[in-house]
């Protein structure tokens, strides 16, 4: 009888481990996102007077008509 108390005790310890690691680890990855967000939530839009460098134009121009 005791010996199954022993073991009805760790099963539930582990258990409870075992959910308490998972919620988390979830909570760790939702704040991971969270995180992440404003890095790529805003684009900074390029003033009206910055041009391409002009050998980038000319390999774009190269690429797009091989394609």
């Amino acid at each position: 009888m005791i010996d199954l108390l022993g073991f009805t005790t760790l099963a539930l310890a582990t258990v409870f481990a075992l959910a308490a690691g998972t919620a988390l680890q979830w909570l760790l990855l939702k704040d991971t996102c969270v995180f992440m967000k404003p890095a790529t939530a805003q684009r900074v839009p390029r003033p009206a007077g910055v041009r391409l460098a002009g050998g980038t134009a000319d390999l774009l121009r190269a690429y797009v008509s091989h394609r």
